[in-house]
C-alpha cells in the first residue's frame, strides 16, 4: 500500500484486529451496517484471493476501510466507507486509489460498484475515477433507496493509469 506526507495517511491490508473499529465506522455510515460475522466472511475470502479489503490510517487512528470482490476480470467495489469526522479529507479518494491500483495490478479489466442514488458526494468521487452510470437497482438499498450501479472500463489502459496519476498528484 502506498504512503502519503498529508497527516501520515497510510493503508494496509484488513485483518480482524481491525473490525472492531470498522464496525464502529459501518455503524455510523451505513442505516443497515454489515456485522462482524459479514466481515469475517469477507476477510476469508481474502486467503482464496477474490476478496481484498484495506484499512485507512491517519497517524495511529483508523478512519476508514474498503473492498473489492474479483469477478473474471471485473473488480466490484464492495465498500468503501470514512468515519464522519474524517469526510471531505481526501480519506475516500486515497482509498480508491489503492483500490484502483489494486485491480489494474491484479489484471482486472473493468471496476464496478452500486451507489446510493441520493449519495451525490460519492457519485462524484466515483465520477473522478472514470465510473459512469450503467443502470439501476431498484429498491436495493434496505428495499427503498434505489442504486445507481457504475462501470469504469478500460482500466489497464494508459488513459486510466494517466487519470490515477493525475488523482494521486491532486491529493498530496
Amino acid at each position: 500500500m502506498r504512503e502519503r506526507s498529508t497527516n501520515t495517511l497510510t493503508t494496509e491490508p484488513m485483518r480482524r484486529r481491525h473490525l472492531r473499529r470498522v464496525l464502529e465506522i459501518e455503524e455510523q455510515v451505513h442505516p443497515r451496517p454489515w456485522t462482524h460475522r459479514t466481515f469475517v466472511t469477507e476477510l476469508n475470502h481474502m486467503r482464496t484471493g477474490s476478496r481484498f479489503y484495506i484499512v485507512a490510517y491517519v497517524d495511529d487512528t483508523l478512519v476508514g476501510y474498503g473492498g473489492l470482490m474479483f469477478s473474471g476480470s471485473d473488480a466490484h467495489v464492495s465498500n468503501v466507507a470514512v468515519d464522519p469526522a474524517w469526510h471531505l479529507r481526501g480519506v475516500a479518494t486515497e482509498i480508491m486509489l489503492d483500490l484502483a491500483v489494486l485491480a489494474r495490478d491484479r489484471g482486472c479489466e473493468a471496476l464496478t460498484l452500486e451507489v446510493r442514488h441520493t449519495n451525490a458526494a460519492a457519485q462524484g468521487l466515483y465520477r473522478r475515477f472514470g465510473f459512469v452510470p450503467a443502470g439501476v437497482r431498484k429498491r436495493y438499498y434496505e428495499n427503498t433507496d434505489d442504486a445507481i450501479i457504475m462501470w469504469a472500463h478500460g482500466i489497464q489502459s494508459d488513459e486510466y493509469g494517466e487519470r490515477l496519476d493525475r488523482i494521486a498528484e491532486r491529493s498530496k
